[in-house]
């Protein structure tokens, strides 16, 4: 195992809690609603929830253990749904905490790229062909050709979404409370 491997098992494993200081950068100057913060934050939580909705809950998985290759839904289009919605998410709320959480995001952005490059590796080493094929088929951030039917649960897409739910809510407490500080 190289140490980008290393590094990005250990982003991977840790992914839920590293852009808590980004949150943090965001609320250094007095947050402001600018155009599109909310919608971003929307259309992010959206993209999140059609991809959930496709992968189920192991989507919340710590570990490098691998379920079926899942390429219905977002996952025809795009092979990383849930990381797209969650930079969406984070970029509307950098516009609301802009300036600070501008370089938050750019270090999201990176932390997600070095997660997928492992998440890549860990799958095409344990799915092997049908995954190759998934790789040469499917763009990796920008969406691609048409969306594929395929099995969606709105139910366990919201389950599945509670965490993500609840940060929004606290990172919107927060915001409201410094507003409310720096009025």
């Amino acid at each position: 195992m190289t140490e980008s491997d290393h590094v990005g098992a250990w982003l991977f494993r840790h992914r839920g809690w590293l852009p808590v200081p980004v949150a943090a950068l965001c609320l250094i100057a007095p947050p402001q609603l600018r155009p599109g913060a909310l919608l971003l934050i929307l259309c992010g939580e959206a993209i999140r929830l059609a991809a959930v909705g496709h992968i189920g809950r192991r989507s919340r998985t710590r570990k490098d253990t691998v379920g079926a290759l899942v390429d219905s839904g977002p996952y025809a289009r795009l092979r990383n749904p849930l990381y797209v919605g969650n930079l969406m998410i984070w970029a509307g709320i950098v516009r609301i905490g802009w300036p600070y959480g501008a370089l938050g995001w750019l270090f999201l952005a990176l932390h997600y790229e070095i997660i997928v490059r492992w998440e890549e590796s860990n799958l095409l080493a344990k799915l092997g062909k049908p995954y190759a094929d998934y790789l040469r088929r499917v763009p990796r951030w920008l969406p691609f050709g048409p969306a594929v039917p395929g099995s969606y649960d709105v139910r366990e897409a919201l389950r599945s979404e509670r965490g993500t739910f609840a940060v929004l809510a606290v990172i919107a407490a927060a915001f409201a409370f410094r507003w409310y500080l720096g009025r």
